[in-house]
C-alpha cells in the first residue's frame, strides 16, 4: 500500500517555509536592527582624535556634583597623578536633556567651568537623544513642558510616541527634521558657552523602535520617512559629532563602539562618528559570574550589577579593534558595584595604560589617597606613563586615520594584542601574577627589564610583580615619548620639554611623529651596523633626548659633523647599559655614534 504523503514534496514545502521565514527575519531584524551584511558601506576612516582626549580622563558616579569633582581633581593634583579631562554623567542637568546645569549640584556653573578651563582641564557631558516627559533621579522629574513642545511641534519621531528607558520616559529627537535639529541645538548653546570640550553619547539610539500589534519592528517614522533602529543611531552619532566640531574644532564624542558581541556586532557609532569609544557596563570583578561579597544584591538595576568583569571588557575592547575602532577603553575597575577591589583595579589601569583610552571612573571609590598606598603608586605610575605614550599613540591614531591599521591589533594568545607596531601586550585577566606569554614573530624586550631579548613565535608562564605589567617592546623599535617626572624610570623633571625617544637598535628602523599642532611631522631613523649608529631626524625640528640601549660604550658621537662632548652633550650610563644625548638645536639633525 502506498503512503498518501509525498515526503520529497513536504520537504520542498518545509524548506521554501523556512526560506521564507529567514527573508522575513533578515529584513525584518538583522538589516534594520544591526545592518550586517552591508556594514561596510556606512563606514568611512575614523577622525584623529585630538591628543588632549588620548591623556588621562576622570569621572565618579556615586554623587554627581561639583564638590565631589573639585575634591578628587584637587586630590589628584596634590598627588601628582595626572588628569586632563574631567567627564561629568547623570545626573548634572535639571531634566535630562534639558541641557539646564542643575545648580544645586553644579552651583554657579558660569565660573565653575571656567575654572576647570583655566586649570587646564577638559570637560565632557552625558547626554542621550531623549526628550523626556518623565525622569528618574534628577530635581525636576516632570519634563512634560518640554516634551510637550517638542511633540506639538512635530520635532520628535514617531509623532511623539514614548519609550521607557532607564531614565524615564519621552521620545526620540527626530535629527531628519531641520528645525527640530536648530530647536535642539539651540537648548545646548547655553553649555557650549561655558566651553565644555565633548559629550558622551549614551546608547538610547538602541531603542528606536516601532510596535506592532504589540511586538517591537526596527522602524519608526520621522520627518524624512520611515527610519530603522541602525540607521537612526548613525544619525545620533554623526549628527551630535559634527554640530560639536562646527563649535569647536578639537570636539569629541565618548560613543560605545562594542557593548557585547550579540548587542551591535556591527558596533554602536560609525567609525566617521567615533573619535573615543569605550565599552561598557562592567562590574568591579575579574569574571562576569563573580560577585565582590561586599556588594548588596537587593538591587538587579545594570548600575549595581553590569554585563560583565574585566575579561568582558579585554574581549569587547579586541572586538571593537578587529571592526577597525581605533581609540577604546573601558571604565577602569569597572562600572558597576560599589567596593573595588586593590589588584583589580592595579590591572585594570595597567590594562588601561595601553589603550586609547584611559578612563579612571564609575562607582566606587575614585579617590586613590584614601585607597591603599600601593594602589595609589602603582596606579600613578601606569597614569604617567600612559601619558608619557601620548606621542607614540596619537601618531597611530593617525596613521589609522590615513587608512592604517587600528591601535589595538589582536594577535593569537588569551587576548593579546599589539598596541601600535612596536609594543605587544599580553594582559593580566585573572587575580594571580602569572601569566601565560604568546610572544609573536621576532625579537622582543620587556619593557620593564629590557636588556634581555625574547624570540618569538614561543610561549611561555612568567610572574609580573603588582607594579610590572607583560608588555614588550620589539627590538629595533623607536618609541617616542613626553617626559615630565621620574616615576616610570624612562626619564626625570630634566626631560620636561624635550622628545624622549627610545631606541633599540637594530638594523634599520624608522618612526614617524606626528604633531598635534598640526606644524608638521618629524621623521627619525635609526641604522645600526658594525659598531656604528646613525640616527637621522628630518622634517619639523624639535627638541629631542635620545636614550639608547647599548651595551657598548660610545667612543665618539657626533651630531651634523661636530663633536658632541662627554658629560655635557651626552653621557652613558655603564650600569642601564644606556646612551643619553640631550640637543635643543640642529641642522640636518645626523648622529653618527661610533661604539667600542
Amino acid at each position: 500500500m502506498k503512503s498518501k504523503y509525498h515526503f520529497p514534496k513536504i520537504v520542498k514545502w518545509l524548506t521554501s517555509i523556512l526560506f521564507v521565514l529567514i527573508i522575513i527575519f533578515y529584513f525584518y531584524f538583522v538589516l534594520p536592527f544591526w545592518g550586517i551584511p552591508f556594514n561596510a558601506q556606512r563606514h568611512t576612516n575614523v577622525p584623529i582624535t585630538p591628543a588632549w582626549a588620548l591623556e588621562c580622563w576622570l569621572w565618579e558616579d556615586d554623587e554627581n556634583t561639583a564638590s565631589r569633582v573639585d575634591e578628587l581633581l584637587e586630590g589628584y593634583a596634590k598627588h601628582d597623578i595626572p588628569v586632563r579631562t574631567i567627564l561629568i554623567d547623570s545626573p548634572w542637568s535639571l531634566r535630562y536633556n534639558d541641557f539646564i546645569v542643575d545648580e544645586y549640584r553644579y552651583p554657579d556653573p558660569s565660573n565653575w567651568f571656567k575654572n576647570l578651563e583655566d586649570n587646564g582641564y577638559r570637560v565632557v557631558l552625558w547626554m542621550t537623544c531623549m526628550v523626556n516627559s518623565k525622569n528618574k533621579d534628577t530635581t525636576v522629574e516632570s519634563g512634560k513642558e518640554l516634551y510637550e513642545e517638542a511633540r506639538s511641534k512635530g520635532y520628535l519621531v514617531g509623532d511623539g510616541y514614548q519609550w521607557n528607558w532607564w531614565k524615564g520616559d519621552g521620545g526620540f529627537i527626530d535629527y531628519t527634521n531641520p528645525q527640530a535639529k536648530k530647536w535642539w541645538f539651540g537648548l545646548k548653546q547655553k553649555v557650549f558657552d561655558y566651553g565644555i570640550d565633548g559629550w558622551k553619547l549614551d546608547g538610547t539610539a538602541t531603542f528606536f523602535s516601532n510596535k506592532i500589534f504589540g511586538i517591537p519592528v526596527p522602524y519608526q517614522r520621522t520627518y524624512e520617512g520611515w527610519k530603522t533602529t541602525r540607521g537612526y543611531m548613525d544619525l545620533y552619532y554623526r549628527e551630535e559629532y559634527q554640530h560639536g566640531k562646527s563649535i569647536n574644532p578639537e570636539f569629541v564624542t565618548l560613543a560605545r563602539s562594542i557593548d557585547r558581541p550579540f548587542a551591535h556586532p556591527e558596533g554602536f557609532a560609525p567609525f566617521d562618528a567615533a573619535p573615543v569609544t569605550w565599552v561598557g557596563d562592567q562590574k568591579h570583578t575579574w569574571k562576569s559570574q563573580i560577585k565582590n561579597k561586599d556588594d548588596s544584591s537587593e538591587d538587579d538595576d545594570l548600575v549595581v550589577q553590569g554585563i560583565g568583569g574585566i575579561e568582558n571588557a579585554m574581549r569587547d575592547i579586541l572586538l571593537a579593534a578587529k571592526k577597525g575602532y581605533c581609540v577604546i577603553g573601558s571604565d577602569i575597575g569597572g562600572f558597576s558595584g560599589k567596593s573595588i577591589p586593590p589588584r583589580l583595579y592595579i590591572r585594570w589601569a595597567q590594562f588601561s595604560t595601553f589603550c586609547g583610552l584611559f578612563l579612571n571612573g564609575g562607582h566606587g571609590e575614585r579617590a586613590l589617597w584614601k585607597r591603599s598606598q600601593q594602589e595609589l603608586e602603582i596606579i600613578r605610575k601606569f597614569s604617567w606613563l600612559h601619558t608619557e605614550l601620548i606621542p607614540y599613540i596619537y601618531s597611530h591614531v593617525v596613521l589609522c586615520h590615513n587608512g592604517g591599521e587600528p591601535l589595538q591589533r589582536p594577535i593569537k594568545g588569551k587576548y593579546h594584542y599589539l598596541f601600535g607596531d612596536d609594543l605587544f601586550v599580553a594582559p593580566i585577566y585573572r587575580d594571580t601574577l602569572s601569566n601565560m606569554i604568546n610572544l609573536p614573530n621576532g625579537n622582543w624586550r620587556y619593557l620593564f627589564d629590557d636588556h634581555k631579548i625574547l624570540t618569538g613565535p614561543k610561549t611561555f608562564a612568567n610572574d609580573f610583580p603588582l607594579d610590572e605589567y607583560p608588555v614588550y617592546v620589539r627590538d629595533g623599535a623607536i618609541i617616542p615619548m613626553n617626559i615630565c617626572r621620574d616615576y616610570t624610570g624612562f626619564g626625570d623633571g630634566n626631560s620636561n620639554g624635550y622628545m624622549t625617544f627610545l631606541i633599540y637598535p637594530n638594523g634599520k628602523n624608522q618612526f614617524t611623529l606626528f604633531n598635534p599642532d598640526s606644524s608638521g611631522g618629524t621623521s627619525i631613523e635609526a641604522d645600526y651596523e658594525e659598531k656604528e649608529l646613525k640616527i637621522t631626524i628630518t622634517g619639523k625640528m624639535i627638541p629631542h633626548i635620545l636614550r639608547i640601549l647599548s651595551a657598548f660604550e660610545p667612543i665618539q658621537i657626533s651630531l651634523d659633523g661636530k663633536l658632541l662632548v662627554q658629560g655635557k652633550d651626552f653621557r652613558y650610563d655603564s650600569i642601564d647599559q644606556r646612551i643619553w644625548i640631550r640637543t635643543k638645536g640642529y641642522s640636518s639633525g645626523k648622529y653618527s655614534i661610533v661604539l667600542k
